[in-house]
């Protein structure tokens, strides 16, 4: 259950705030944030080692003198595509981040899906779930997106009722206490300073890994497989600049850890990946 927290505030002088965890099996292989695509110099992001794409894409926009985008995708609920023809979601993020949309004709040939697309402009939702697509704009304020859709209110078909019960736990836990805390405004200096109070309720905000409204989470799937959290993304988009922090989960058991590092932007507005980080995931 990836989820995601986008907070709207058109006066502050950095607008859009986005915080993501990334959910998975922790058997999947994938890299850290850089430039893996050579032909998107611009653009930084996990690497999907299975399927190629991102779950999280950010674009400076610093070169080309553009706003910054941040388009971060979730796995959605309803009707999955033919297998003989399905593409990776991972490609949405690359497409909504470099500035194109998303084909309509080509929608069927993705599992549902919901593609966060941030500019300090503005965020706007695409949903997707097997027949039917939504493009919501957001308001300023707090939204939170899960598996079922913007505060879990998306459609998607039928959903265990313990998957459900856990994303509405986690909906109300995590919204009551980032609306009770200051509002960060990220900008130079280490995460830890700069995310204020929003930094150790992202990490989890102490809740054990078996709550039900836990957001850090480690649970072994029925087939035997390892299956959690594995990282921490937030981003902060202003005009102008971007700034992108990135911590992978590791530990086991109630000791998972999360360290943020910044991905940081040189000169030409291009990124470069975080200085500590290796290969994860393999």
């Amino acid at each position: 259950m990836c989820t995601a927290f986008v907070s709207i505030e058109p006066a502050s002088s950095v607008p859009v705030l986005l915080a993501a965890v990334r959910d998975e099996y922790t058997d999947r292989r994938w890299l850290p944030p850089g430039r893996h695509w050579p032909n998107l110099p611009d653009i930084a992001g996990g690497l999907d080692l299975d399927a190629g794409g991102t779950w999280l894409a950010v674009a400076s926009g610093g070169r080309l003198g553009a706003e910054p985008v941040a388009a971060c995708l979730l796995n959605g609920l309803g009707r999955t595509a033919v297998p003989q023809r399905r593409l990776s979601r991972g490609e949405l993020p690359l497409i909504a981040a470099s500035g194109r949309t998303v084909a309509r004709d080509s929608l069927e040939r993705h599992d549902p899906f919901h593609l966060i697309v941030a500019r300090p402009s503005g965020v706007h939702v695409v949903s997707w779930n097997g027949t039917s697509m939504e493009d919501t704009t957001l308001s300023a304020g707090l939204s939170v997106v899960l598996n079922d859709g913007l505060d879990s209110q998306a459609d998607g078909g039928a959903c265990p009722s313990h998957i459900r019960a856990t994303m509405t736990a986690r909906l109300a836990h995590f919204r009551a206490r980032l609306q009770a805390v200051a509002r960060p405004e990220p900008t130079a200096g280490p995460p830890d300073e700069v995310w204020g109070e929003w930094l150790p309720i992202a990490r989890g905000d102490g809740l054990p890994v078996d709550d039900p409204a836990a957001l850090i989470r480690r649970l072994e799937s029925p087939g035997g497989r390892g299956w959690g959290s594995v990282s921490l993304s937030m981003v902060a988009l202003a005009r102008g600049r971007v700034r992108y922090d990135f911590g992978a989960v590791s530990g086991s058991g109630p000791s998972l850890r999360i360290v943020l590092e910044p991905v940081s932007i040189n000169e030409s507005g291009r990124f470069s990946p975080p200085a500590r980080m290796g290969a994860l995931g393999t």
